[in-house]
């Protein structure tokens, strides 16, 4: 299973092409594409594949929901590599097609909400219609007894399905990205980089005032950035709540490794969901400024002093 790989399909997704940048192709690979996040979650905690890639979160549209309620439920996975792919969407259609033969469009529902404006200004009399992925719009347009007449996807999409563009750059926003993750079984964790990025689930004991600035205290004492913060509900009943995390650092900091035993001692539970390289390592930079000690060095002198006055060394 070494050389099998999963990922949301069907081919032609955003996500294939995450899949593609993180593992380039090579004769022996094998590219599986699956139906659903929790499809390829199932294919990676079984064995039947090396790993699996799925889209996490988007710029415009916020957090995946399916894929971080897999994170939180279910047998654990690691996280053990992202990369964040630009967004440019294109109107597909079939040969012969032009842009006012459009009357009904599919796309998956992230990719409507960042093209709704184009829609608008373009096509105000166009209905749209929500599919499982923009690559299965595309599939879906290239049958000619499809009842769409256009789909909005990916480039690597419409043309596997040998559609023709219509109009390239459809989104509302330019700028747009998906960061997409890899997940593998529990194992070894990624060597630290000094640019990384680490994942975990907080569940708080109870509810109470100030459960959550207490979970956020443990890293702030530490100088550790929190890159991402979702609250997501426990299925347990109304009200109750965990909390999906990204912080900067790596669990083999001192730093970031005494915030995880901090939030250990305080929460129900906490789930690790992985140590590794972040997507933004060429440019990110880190902060000026540190307004504690947080080097491992800093760490290490702390405990040695703390061991010397329990030694009954007073300095």
């Amino acid at each position: 299973m070494s050389n099998r790989y999963a990922y949301l399909g069907p081919e032609g997704t955003f996500t294939e092409a995450a899949l593609r940048a993180l593992r380039p192709d090579t004769p022996a690979a094998q590219f599986v594409p699956c139906n659903g996040v929790d499809m390829v979650f199932g294919a990676v905690r079984r064995g039947e594949v090396a790993g699996g890639v799925v889209p996490l979160e988007n710029s415009v549209e916020g957090g995946v929901s399916a894929t971080t309620s897999e994170l939180v439920n279910g047998d654990p996975l690691l996280i053990t590599a992202e990369i964040t792919v630009p967004v440019e969407f294109t109107l597909f259609a079939r040969p012969g097609t032009v842009l006012s033969d459009v009357k009904r469009v599919a796309t998956h529902s992230h990719a409507l909400a960042q093209c709704r404006g184009w829609l608008a200004a373009n096509l105000p009399y166009a209905e749209s219609y929500v599919v499982s992925s923009t690559a299965a719009a595309a599939q879906s347009v290239a049958d000619p007894s499809s009842p769409y007449d256009a789909a909005i996807c990916a480039r690597i999409a419409g043309e596997r399905y040998g559609l023709v563009p219509l109009a390239e750059g459809v989104g509302d926003r330019a700028d747009a990205a998906t960061r997409f993750i890899y997940l593998s079984r529990p194992g070894a964790l990624p060597e630290p980089t000094g640019f990384d990025r680490t994942s975990l689930v907080a569940f708080l004991p109870y509810d109470h005032p100030g459960a959550l600035a207490e979970l956020l205290t443990q890293f702030a004492v530490r100088d550790v950035n929190l890159t991402r913060l979702e609250s997501r509900p426990t299925g347990d009943g109304l009200g109750t709540y965990c909390f999906f995390m990204d912080a900067e650092g790596h669990v083999a900091e001192a730093r970031v490794g005494e915030a995880l035993m901090g939030l250990r001692r305080i929460c129900r539970d906490v789930r690790f969901l992985g140590s590794y390289p972040r997507a933004d390592a060429g440019t990110a930079a880190k902060r000026p400024g540190a307004r504690v000690s947080t080097t491992d060095d800093d760490f290490h002198e702390a405990e040695q002093w703390l061991a010397r006055i329990r030694a009954g060394q007073v300095d």
